[in-house]
């Protein structure tokens, strides 16, 4: 009986140790990974899935609570099916952006932790690409989408004793994603053109490998 309380000790010990987080470290974390992305007017439209991709930093400055601070590229957008000259057609909106996500972290258990913060952004490409009865046209939009994007990001990640990071959050759009001042000098009237209070919605899964610096 002592001998198996032995034991169970020792696990317990050994679990301990792997939850507990060394203060003072700083990690490095390559990442990769998909967006299901979307816009706030998303009434009848079908997200785009993009990828995601980049590395972080994270600096452990309690035991249980750490700041992260990265550079992620990050394919977003939308899809939208309608109608163009009669015929059934197509419309995707492929937005591009650098993304510099700042997080505080909080592990709650082990490996699994709480993410929260801010992520800056800047738009890097913005094209659409309408597709009807067989063929396609791709063409800059770049004029009308804001440069900016701040956005929310919460979520949670899982890390394993192998130092593999499974991390699964979701970007809240704060910033509208077009120039409703560029559109009103170009056009005056902005009816044809919608809901233009749209804000970047992404929920976001990747995969991320720890490296100890």
């Amino acid at each position: 009986m002592k001998k198996i309380l032995f034991l169970a000790s020792l696990v317990m010990l050994s679990m301990s140790a792997n939850a507990q987080k060394e203060v003072g470290t700083l990690t490095f974390q390559p990442k990769v990974g998909l967006n299901i992305a979307r816009n706030t007017d998303s009434e009848g439209t079908d997200p785009r899935i993009g990828l995601a991709a980049g590395a972080e930093l994270e600096y452990q400055i309690k035991e249980k609570f750490s700041l992260a601070a990265g550079v992620v590229y990050s394919m977003q957008g939308m899809k939208q099916s309608g109608e163009v000259n009669n015929v059934p057609a197509t419309v995707t909106a492929k937005l591009d952006y650098i993304n510099i996500p700042i997080l505080a972290n909080v592990y709650v258990y082990k490996g699994l932790a709480l993410k929260f913060g801010v992520q800056p952004g800047f738009n890097v490409s913005s094209k659409e690409t309408v597709s009807a009865a067989g063929n396609s046209a791709t063409y800059s939009i770049s004029p009308i989408v804001k440069t900016f994007d701040l956005s929310i990001p919460v979520g949670l990640s899982y890390e394993t004793n192998l130092g593999l990071v499974i991390d699964a959050r979701y970007n809240i759009g704060v910033t509208k994603v077009y120039d409703a001042d560029y559109l009103a000098r170009q056009y005056g009237n902005l009816d044809a053109f919608g809901d233009l209070s749209s804000r970047n919605c992404v929920a976001q899964l990747t995969i991320g490998y720890k490296l100890k610096l």
